[in-house]
């Protein structure tokens, strides 16, 4: 029987998983680095200027900056989500690709926007406008990125973004003037082509909707490539927890907001072999069929309840 009244979000999730699944070979190949995959920026606004997350042996400092405004420095807040991450994702990709730290982004900002699959709406709470605070937020802040790697651990003060300009209105709105390009820091530039991690294009575009959701496939994406194990890795509520739910004061409300992610993340991403077990998760890795993917339903049951 047909699903009703299933929302925007849940076709766009299912529409994608049937088109992974028929054809395994995105045309375009995103890419983020290791640490970012591992440890994301800020989910939800914060007021603090420093925010530190960690993972395993990788751990990230965000600090919050000034941009330079009509002949003033002015404080920016902390970048936070779903934005800056496809924003990042934009950038590393595309200067990947090109072999430039110096990013063309286009003849104007709907056209930047329209690349991100981000919406071009004006108003206080438009796309057009959430993108320009944001943009201005993640140009802004200092990265510490700090990695232990077999015998060395390695520390990188870095800025992401070392050159913005901020487009000039001129009593527009949406289709004000961007000044053509982005110039990624040198350092952060360096260590990304060391250390990038492919994502799929058609699964960030699911995706895009949720910061929890594109933290786990990222997280995921550089995950499951490195379990070696028969038996796959057991990971328990409290891992998760602290890796993603540090926001949350009950665990019980983390757990069914991640497990709708994670459901939605399964279904855009058939490589992926999660096994719910009471004490938390089993990760595996499998090449084989999208049908093969023992929770592919149960997760298509989870998305159409959690987002129809």
């Amino acid at each position: 029987m047909a699903h009703k009244n299933i929302s925007s979000i849940s076709k766009k999730i299912i529409n994608t998983s049937c088109d992974i699944s028929s054809n395994s070979s995105p045309e375009k190949i995103d890419f983020l680095h290791t640490v970012l995959c591992q440890v994301g920026m800020p989910r939800k606004q914060t007021d603090e200027r420093i925010f530190e997350r960690r993972n395993g042996t990788a751990s990230v400092v965000l600090e919050a900056g000034r941009l330079f405004k009509r002949d003033q420095w002015v404080d920016q807040p902390l970048p936070y989500g779903t934005r800056p991450r496809l924003i990042m994702i934009h950038l590393s990709s595309e200067a990947l690709h090109t072999q430039s730290r110096t990013v063309e982004i286009g003849d104007s900002i709907r056209d930047f926007l329209q690349r991100l699959c981000i919406d071009t709406t004006g108003g206080p709470r438009g796309g057009y406008t959430m993108f320009r605070k944001q943009m201005d937020s993640l140009a802004a802040c200092r990265m510490l990125i700090g990695m232990s790697i077999s015998d060395r651990d390695v520390t990188i003060n870095t800025q992401p973004i070392s050159r913005f300009e901020s487009w000039v209105q001129n009593g527009r709105t949406e289709s004000s003037f961007w000044p053509g390009v982005i110039e990624l820091g040198q350092e952060f530039y360096d260590t990304l082509n060391s250390h990038a991690i492919p994502l799929d294009s058609r699964a960030l575009s699911a995706l895009k909707h949720s910061a929890l959701s594109l933290d786990i496939y990222t997280w995921l994406a550089q995950r499951l490539c490195r379990i070696n194990r028969p038996e796959g890795n057991r990971v328990s509520w409290s891992n998760m927890k602290d890796q993603f739910g540090q926001e949350y004061s009950n665990i019980d409300s983390f757990k069914q907001k991640f497990k709708n992610a994670l459901s939605q993340v399964c279904l855009v991403y058939p490589e992926a072999r999660v096994e719910w077990v009471q004490e938390g998760f089993i990760f595996e890795t499998f090449s084989s069929s999208y049908q093969k993917n023992t929770n592919f339903h149960a997760n298509k049951k989870i998305i159409h309840k959690s987002c129809g």
